[in-house]
């Protein structure tokens, strides 16, 4: 089965430049196209695409709200929505990630980005623009102390292999990678993540990153 995408951008040249793009992927079938918010969130509620593209700014209704109401916590049945923005480190495509977003991707990231960032987010394994996601985590946040928190710290809902899974989340490691670095199995390392997510009410790694970056585990 094809991974079904909804484009949502106000300007026609980039919809048009991103359906060129995807529709050239065989794995990857572009369902509908949206210029403005209100149009995205009536077309993915009738549609349920796999994926979501999401413009930042849009007329009628701006990507963050969109977004929110689409993937966010007061959504039963949340879609994975990718927000696309112009800028790397952008307060919107933060707030974006609050509301539910799984990830985000620069405009101008290239073809070959753009398909990998649609098949992540379609399997919900890893955040989009990895090193972008954690530089933007970290410039809202505030950064890291030194150190981070204690793996004993009471406080912390997990066990000590459920943090080493997080923190490599929120560094923007694939599920791959952090298996290679723990020296488990990729099945481990998502059976951790899913008692993560149930523990912390996330309903995405991006929200662990979030929650990881917002503690100030990370050196």
């Amino acid at each position: 089965m094809a991974t079904r995408v909804l484009i949502a951008d106000d300007q026609t040249l980039v919809r048009t430049g991103f359906r060129l793009i995807l529709d050239a992927d065989p794995g990857i079938e572009v369902i509908a196209e949206a210029a403005d918010g209100e149009s995205a969130v009536r077309l993915a509620r009738k549609l349920r695409p796999d994926v979501t593209l999401m413009d930042v700014r849009m007329p009628r209704l701006d990507g963050i709200r969109a977004t929110e109401l689409l993937a966010g916590p007061g959504v039963d049945d949340p879609l994975r929505v990718v927000v696309v923005t112009t800028y790397d480190i952008d307060e919107n495509v933060y707030a974006a990630l609050l509301a539910g977003a799984c990830g985000f991707l620069l405009k101008d990231a290239g073809p070959r980005l753009l398909v990998e960032a649609v098949h992540a987010a379609a399997k919900g394994e890893a955040m989009v623009s990895p090193s972008v996601t954690v530089r933007l985590l970290a410039h809202f946040t505030g950064g890291a102390r030194a150190g981070g928190r204690p793996r004993h710290d009471p406080d912390l809902p997990l066990t000590s292999r459920e943090l080493d899974v997080v923190l490599g989340a929120a560094r923007g490691r694939t599920n791959a990678e952090i298996a290679t670095d723990l020296g488990v199995s990729l099945s481990t390392v998502k059976t951790h993540l899913a008692s993560v997510q149930g523990k912390l009410g996330a309903r995405n790694r991006t929200e662990i990153a979030v929650w990881a970056w917002e503690r100030r585990l990370l050196r």
